[in-house]
């Protein structure tokens, strides 16, 4: 499986918790620079899907309106089109 597709099927944890880790290894001084190269690619594609989640959380939020009997419901939301 390509890491791509791993990381697709990550949950939001998951990645966070793989980033800091390639994050830790990068700040430690000790990676020869094609380890540096490959992880700062590997936390560049986690970071992305880490929005992506993140976006999709917010878009479920933003549908959640409380109804007059104080119950929530989904609202339709609109999408923007653009970087924020």
């Amino acid at each position: 499986m390509a890491k791509a597709e791993q990381s697709a099927e990550m949950s939001f944890e998951e990645a966070v918790t793989k980033l800091e880790t390639i994050v830790e290894a990068m700040e430690s001084g000790e990676l020869p620079l094609e380890s540096l190269m490959a992880n700062f690619e590997e936390g560049s594609r986690l970071a992305k899907h880490c929005e992506a989640k993140l976006a999709q959380a917010e878009t479920r939020v933003q549908q959640l309106e409380k109804n007059a009997a104080g119950e929530l419901t989904l609202k339709p939301v609109e999408i923007k089109n653009g970087n924020k």
